[in-house]
């Protein structure tokens, strides 16, 4: 139970981290709604991160969920925010995915 946290509260870093690039390219009323949405996935996440440490490790389940976000707020910037996808970019964004997986895998818990 406390992974499947640890993945929503990954999951709502790459949220938050979306919301922010939004209010970027807004203004006015939409930029403060994104904002808005930022300061509300970023609770989320850090909630479900503190549920999730209290059973997990704190550097495996720190390094999970930064890797989920980053993996992830890189895919949205790919797939949402046209950035490049470039042959180096996704060659060590595999790298990092199996270094989550490698290190769900060595966690005592």
């Amino acid at each position: 139970m406390n992974w499947i946290l640890l993945v929503i509260a990954g999951l709502f870093e790459v949220a938050f981290a979306s919301c922010l690039g939004k209010a970027k390219e807004t203004t006015g009323m939409v930029s403060t709604y994104w904002m808005i949405g930022f300061f509300v996935c970023l609770a989320i996440s850090m909630f479900l991160l503190y549920k999730a440490t209290q059973v997990l490790p704190i550097g495996t389940a720190y390094a999970v969920w930064t890797g989920i976000g980053a993996v992830g707020t890189v895919l949205v910037g790919i797939l949402i925010f046209k950035e490049p996808a470039t042959f180096w970019r996704i060659f060590f964004l595999s790298t990092l995915i199996a270094s989550i997986i490698g290190l769900k895998f060595v966690s005592s818990h």
